[in-house]
């Protein structure tokens, strides 16, 4: 049966990862959620052949509890994930990473309290004099063993962590938390929480008490929350890529403890394929993963240091003259944001591509590496929408063909396009790579009002002689631009 098990666990890690291949791709990333799907499915099923569980006196009453854990979860997923909208997309996204991370917590927990239980059981038998000091360990370490505490310990804390903080990038994306302001000493607070969390951590390992373990925890799930807030907003792409990474990694150490090869070989897989993408998305915006947990990047300190001394103004411009404008352009490229996701936009957006290519008119979107609220967002959006991929170009490929760009239209954008960020070495957003969209002939800005964007940080692109606004909300918007190219 063991034989079974194993070769089951090695057929879904192998879908895992080719699941995970085919997602590097829009064309087979539907098809690499259906294998890991699979994969992910078989496991499940051959964990009900596992001896523990069969060979358990309380088997029938584990297995009921399994298979409504499992009707619980999965029915509330399929229900939610069916209505999620996609404007939605982040906040679901880093609901579940904190729902990773905190299932792999709660595994080193439960082995946590099961070891402390061997430890208090062998005490309790020594002081009625039943047995001798060393029948029973005396301690954590020696009834788990060094290298399974260890890993569970660290598993703990980097799930932990990823649950908290999780938690708390969700309610900053659903607007349930808005507030951007530092505490005092915010840093300072983090790392006193910090040596105070390896502490008992330490503890836990070399006592078999059950309060340095319940502080462990509790401490963990506070840093969590304290390294999360400070975060701004328009870092929030790299840390729910970097929550992914740690819930990974929390997956694949409890694996260890637990002796299970696909928790290993999965929770391996997804952090080091989170921490990549994380490391790809700091180097989009120029910065190092430490600073953006500890910059406060879109606070309300930092962003007011870039308000606009330039004495400039928006200049508005009415949909009729845009349609003009775009109808009879060479080349129009398309900037999709937040903003676009917010007024759900996409489709009227391919609708006025498709009039536009029927002009003769060639038309590109441009995607910024952290454009929207999560790693991939507009992609999504636009493949939604029906735009083929062949549309669709990053950052590096699109930006020398700016300056052969007619009109670049910028809907519900901001930071991706601040040109600041090249020029403004007192902004928060120096030298994060951008859009050029500042090189074309003309710009037009669709949003909804004078406002800075969602990191608080002010945009001189908008005051550009050549740049024109077009205020309203974004589906409205495009819809009246659609109305003033049919009508030519």
């Amino acid at each position: 049966m063991m034989i079974l098990i194993q070769a089951s666990y090695f057929l879904a890690a192998v879908l895992f990862i080719l699941g995970l291949k085919q997602m590097s791709s829009p064309v087979t990333a539907r098809r690499g959620i259906q294998w890991a799907g699979a994969g992910m499915v078989l496991a499940t099923l051959v964990t009900f052949l596992s001896p523990e569980l069969t060979d358990n006196p309380q088997a029938l009453t584990n297995y009921g509890l399994i298979v409504l854990a499992i009707a619980i979860g999965g029915g509330y997923a399929y229900v939610t994930g069916k209505k999620v909208a996609m404007t939605d997309m982040p906040q679901m996204i880093a609901m579940y990473n904190g729902m990773g991370g905190g299932a792999a917590a709660t595994i080193a927990a439960v082995e946590l309290l099961k070891a402390q239980g061997e430890v208090a059981a062998g005490q309790a038998e020594s002081v009625l004099g039943a047995v001798g000091m060393s029948a029973h360990p005396s301690t954590i370490a020696e009834a788990m063993g060094t290298d399974v505490t260890i890993l569970a310990i660290v598993g703990a804390i980097i799930g932990t962590i990823a649950f908290s903080g999780s938690i708390i990038a969700w309610a900053k994306l659903d607007g349930r938390l808005n507030s951007n302001k530092l505490l005092p000493q915010q840093q300072l607070i983090n790392l006193v929480l910090a040596i105070v969390l390896v502490g008992f951590a330490i503890a836990v390992y070399f006592t078999g008490d059950l309060m340095p373990i319940i502080a462990f925890f509790g401490i963990a799930l506070l840093l969590g929350v304290f390294i999360t807030v400070p975060v701004g907003g328009a870092d929030m792409p790299v840390i729910i890529s970097l929550f992914n990474a740690l819930t990974g990694l929390a997956v694949g150490f409890e694996g260890y403890v637990l002796g299970n090869a696909a928790m290993i070989i999965a929770g391996t897989v997804v952090g080091s394929a989170g921490s990549l993408l994380t490391h790809l998305m700091a180097k989009a915006m120029n910065r190092s993963v430490s600073n953006v947990f500890f910059s406060g990047f879109g606070t309300t300190a930092a962003a007011g240091a870039a308000a606009d001394e330039s004495g400039g103004s928006m200049k508005e411009v009415q949909a009729q003259d845009v349609g003009i404008m775009m109808a009879y352009a060479s080349q129009v490229v398309i900037i999709p944001g937040y903003g676009m996701a917010v007024a759900q936009a996409q489709h009227k957006v391919w609708e006025l591509t498709q009039l536009l290519t029927d002009k003769g008119v060639k038309v590109k979107f441009a995607i910024h590496p952290v454009a929207g609220r999560m790693p991939g967002h507009m992609n999504v959006l636009l493949a939604e929408a029906g735009v083929p991929y062949d549309l669709i170009y990053d950052m590096e490929d699109i930006n020398a063909d700016f300056g052969n760009t007619t009109v670049t239209l910028v809907i519900g954008a901001n930071d991706v396009v601040n040109p600041a960020a090249k020029k403004d070495p007192s902004s928060p957003l120096f030298g994060m790579p951008i859009l050029n969209a500042e090189e074309s002939e003309n710009v037009i800005v669709i949003k909804r009002g004078r406002g800075t964007g969602f990191s608080g940080v002010e945009n001189p692109l908008f005051l550009l002689d050549n740049t024109r606004m077009l205020f309203g909300d974004g589906q409205k918007a495009v819809n009246e631009l659609i109305q003033a190219v049919k009508e030519l």
